[in-house]
């Protein structure tokens, strides 16, 4: 892919969710390329190893751990008290948030509506609902302070379309959805703060692996072509706020 041209302030920094893998892992390298030091957040250790090492190796910067354009913080964001001292944490270390790209998702079980698992509902809506409401709470007074905070939070076309079978992950979506979209509704007109929610359809990642096993991947978008898209939404020209944005087609080559 040719490289980005459009370049974040110096000194922006970023943080990332799901950043193990997926649009996550294509999210922040992309930001990292645009200029951002990016704060990578997910559960496993190795993956985020080797996003860093993507970074990286990207950047020329492979063998210096002090020139390196990301920070790992593994953290489950099921754990509500370790995520409400994460904004805390990130002001601590960097003194400033500038974006908040919250790509960390699960797809719960497919299942009919009176079928669910109390247990597998439970875990659904704390990753997928109450997370992004606790990182919300925590990351707001830091993209607040920003000269132009931006947080974009990754949703799915369940969130609107029902579907069978999709009930769990469509309704813990459509739950932070209206969260993302409230915040914005509070978010003064004078503030230099812009939050949307973007939908990058199907993707060829681990998830949509899950949901479709027996599908082919070849004619999908690739987390790096979707991240692209992301990019835009993080700069300081973005003025779009409380939408909900739905990725541009991509057709594949070969």
């Amino acid at each position: 892919m040719p490289p980005l041209v459009r370049r974040l302030p110096e000194g922006s920094v970023a943080l990332v969710t799901g950043a193990s893998r997926g649009i996550g892992r294509a999210m922040a390298c992309a930001l990292a390329e645009a200029g951002a030091h990016c704060i990578l957040v997910a559960r496993t250790v190795g993956g985020l190893e080797r996003t860093d090492d993507l970074i990286a190796a990207r950047h020329g910067d492979a063998g210096d751990r002090t020139a390196r354009r990301a920070t790992l913080l593994p953290m489950d964001l099921t754990d509500g008290a370790a995520l409400d001292l994460l904004g805390p944490s990130v002001m601590a270390r960097f003194g400033r948030l500038d974006i908040l790209v919250h790509c960390a998702a699960t797809l719960g079980v497919l299942t009919p509506v009176t079928h669910m698992d109390v247990a597998a509902w439970q875990d659904c809506l704390a990753l997928n609902t109450t997370a992004a409401w606790r990182l919300i709470r925590t990351t707001a007074p830091l993209l607040e302070g920003a000269a132009h905070g931006r947080a974009v939070f990754l949703t799915d076309a369940h969130a609107c379309v029902p579907a069978p079978f999709w009930g769990m992950v469509a309704a813990s979506r459509a739950a932070q959805d209206a969260l993302v979209r409230t915040w914005a509704c509070e978010i003064p007109a004078t503030s230099g703060l812009r939050v949307n929610l973007f939908d990058p359809g199907i993707v060829a990642t681990r998830m949509r692996r899950q949901a479709m096993p027996g599908g082919d991947p070849a004619p999908l978008p690739r987390p790096e072509q979707v991240a692209r898209q992301i990019v835009p939404l993080c700069l300081p020209g973005e003025m779009r706020h409380g939408q909900r944005i739905v990725a541009m087609p991509v057709v594949q080559q070969g």
